[in-house]
């Protein structure tokens, strides 16, 4: 998906990370090829401008977070920056993973018929998205019903029937009735008596300057009082997205965004770059022809995947969470490379809390990397070392360098393992002091170097 953007980029961020000096020339070089880089995917010259105007001044001007590097901390800008592009509003993936459930995706209110409004530039795909999304909220334990209302393109309602009856939802419309606004508040009637818990109505594909098709959708937009709107995108129309999506919202408040036709198309960053005109998040990313083909859209994941780097806004967060939970002390002592065999279990402890497989998938350079034999051997190693740092003293703890042969079996019997893993636990103890103090406290990174994955 979008290549050529992420090619660029990625072209764009070697420069910074291979630099011997981060200096306000540099920054200069950054700016203009991320510019360059989001014009040719066709995002919109004042979006591109506001954005690396953002990106300047703040790396400039901010002072990077404790353990990271100015250029670590220049990435999470263009990272931060783009996401908000987006529609990512700040709020952290902890947060937002126990606020919005996976259901909650989409805003369902139960006990009530919640009334989903599409609608859409003309070819967009709209039709059969409604199908998709139907097909979506069904999985997820929603009675739906759709209706119907494209009374302009011969054959719509036909072909919404076809997609619909594969997936078990029914369909009202009227072939014989041309009247949109009257098909919509019929087919409301219907699904209330039936009990529906979500009703979809597919509208005709318009386009900006048709008056009539905008007229007809103010007039749905009164009658079914919708809960949702959602406006999709066609994604190779490019910088067209940007006044397409203003126009529409304009006239009735677009709630949500469905991208389809990303892949393969060099314009898409003008289709993303629509959420930003009409304040919606982008919900969906239609992502092929089958009925499933339809991916939840994360800002974070989806630029982690534009710069190569996974979800870092996650691990922010994550070892944000881990440094409010260490102890002061503990801190210095881990920050300097002067950490105890007591600190690193206390960081293992932490870690372990976090989970290690969401830390994996979300760590930059690794996510999807690493399988799932190879998690299990890691998630093994660290049992192991747990039960080691268990079964030794309290001196053995503060000063490794005391172990010998005679206590090396000690540790290894009561802990239940062989020697040579007591070996590897204090061998990657070494390790991972010298690494952290070279890094300056990057934890993490010296983290997954130490596991042999890095």
């Amino acid at each position: 998906m979008l290549d050529n953007l992420r090619s660029s980029l990625g072209t764009a961020l070697k420069k910074l990370v291979g630099a011997s000096d981060v200096n306000e020339e540099l920054i200069d070089s950054l700016c203009k090829d991320v510019q360059r880089a989001l014009l040719q995917s066709d995002v919109n010259v004042r979006l591109v401008l506001n954005i690396t105007q953002n990106l300047k001044k703040r790396s400039l001007e901010e002072t990077p977070p404790k353990g990271l590097s100015r250029k670590d901390h220049i990435v999470s800008i263009l990272y931060d920056e783009l996401s908000r592009l987006m529609g990512y509003t700040g709020e952290s993936n902890a947060q937002s993973q126990n606020s919005q459930t996976e259901n909650q995706v989409i805003p369902i209110s139960p006990g009530k018929l919640n009334i989903v409004l599409m609608f859409g530039i003309q070819g967009s795909g709209k039709t059969t998205v409604t199908a998709k999304l139907a097909r979506w909220l069904t999985k997820h334990g929603y009675h739906v019903g759709v209706i119907g209302a494209d009374t302009w393109r011969p054959g719509a309602l036909t072909q919404l029937k076809m997609n619909c009856v594969k997936i078990n939802v029914e369909v009202y419309g009227d072939e014989s009735n041309k009247d949109a606004p009257s098909i919509v508040k019929k087919g409301l009637d219907y699904f209330k008596d039936a009990g529906s818990d979500v009703v979809i109505i597919d509208t005709a594909g318009r386009h900006k300057d048709e008056t009539e098709l905008l007229e007809e959708m103010k007039s749905m937009y009164k009658i079914s009082k919708p809960d949702l709107i959602l406006l999709v995108i066609d994604g190779t129309i490019g910088q067209q997205a940007y006044s397409q999506a203003k126009s529409f919202h304009d006239t009735v408040p677009v709630g949500g965004i469905i991208i389809t036709k990303l892949d393969g198309t060099a314009k898409g960053g003008g289709a993303l770059a629509a959420s930003a005109v009409t304040g919606s998040k982008i919900f969906f990313i239609g992502n092929g022809e089958r009925i499933d083909d339809l991916e939840e859209f994360s800002p974070t994941r989806f630029v982690g995947r534009l710069l190569g780097m996974g979800d870092i806004k996650a691990i922010l967060d994550l070892a944000k969470d881990l440094e409010l939970q260490a102890d002061e002390n503990q801190s210095k002592r881990v920050m300097s490379g002067k950490m105890t065999i007591e600190d690193f279990y206390s960081q293992m402890e932490s870690v372990g809390k976090m989970g290690f497989r969401n830390i994996i998938d979300n760590m930059p350079g690794l996510s999807g990397l690493v399988k799932e034999d190879q998690l299990d051997a890691i998630q093994g190693k660290l049992v192991k070392w747990r039960y080691i740092i268990q079964s030794m003293t309290k001196q053995e703890k503060k000063n490794p360098e005391v172990i010998n042969d005679s206590r090396r079996k000690r540790i290894a019997r009561g802990s239940g393992v062989a020697e040579h893993d007591v070996k590897d636990l204090i061998k990657n103890f070494n390790n991972s002091k010298s690494m952290i103090k070279q890094s300056k406290g990057r934890q993490m990174q010296g983290m997954m170097r130490r596991l042999g994955i890095g």
